[in-house]
């Protein structure tokens, strides 16, 4: 009988506390550095040569970080981070296609230019992100 209740405990524990994958549960917010609103759509991307994880966003900039399962964070390591997918719909084409325009700088949207890295430690608990709005190409006269 002790042996079957030592199991229950057992079962419950890990249930409660995760099976020890060694993840680290990440989230922060992603704003715009000019004003702090949050950026309302999108993705952020944590990469390393060998892993890749990411969070979408919330309509109030909020991310929780994902990679193998829903919400389960990522290892501890040195990764990359972007944003990508932050553009919204300005029109359609003649074929009824989407026209999309960009929300952010372009240099946010690629790990090899954001410039933003991450080291990820047990500590690790949030990592806020702030971008520059898009800025369109204007013809000069």
């Amino acid at each position: 009988m002790k042996n079957v209740i030592f199991l229950i405990i057992a079962l419950l524990a890990l249930t409660a506390f995760g099976c020890g994958s060694g993840k680290v549960g990440l989230s922060g917010h992603v704003t715009y550095s000019d004003d702090g609103s949050p950026l309302e759509t999108g993705t952020v991307g944590f990469a390393t040569d060998t892993y890749f994880a990411r969070g979408v966003l919330d309509k109030d900039g909020k991310y929780i970080v994902s990679s193998e399962h829903h919400k389960d964070g990522l290892p501890p390591g040195l990764y990359k981070v972007y944003v990508s997918g932050a553009e919204h719909q300005i029109g359609l084409d003649g074929n009824g296609v989407p026209i999309m325009e960009p929300l952010i700088d372009a240099r946010h949207t690629s790990a090899s230019t954001s410039g933003l890295t991450l080291e990820v430690t047990a500590q690790t608990k949030t990592f806020d992100i702030k971008v520059d709005r898009y800025v369109p190409f204007q013809r000069r006269q």
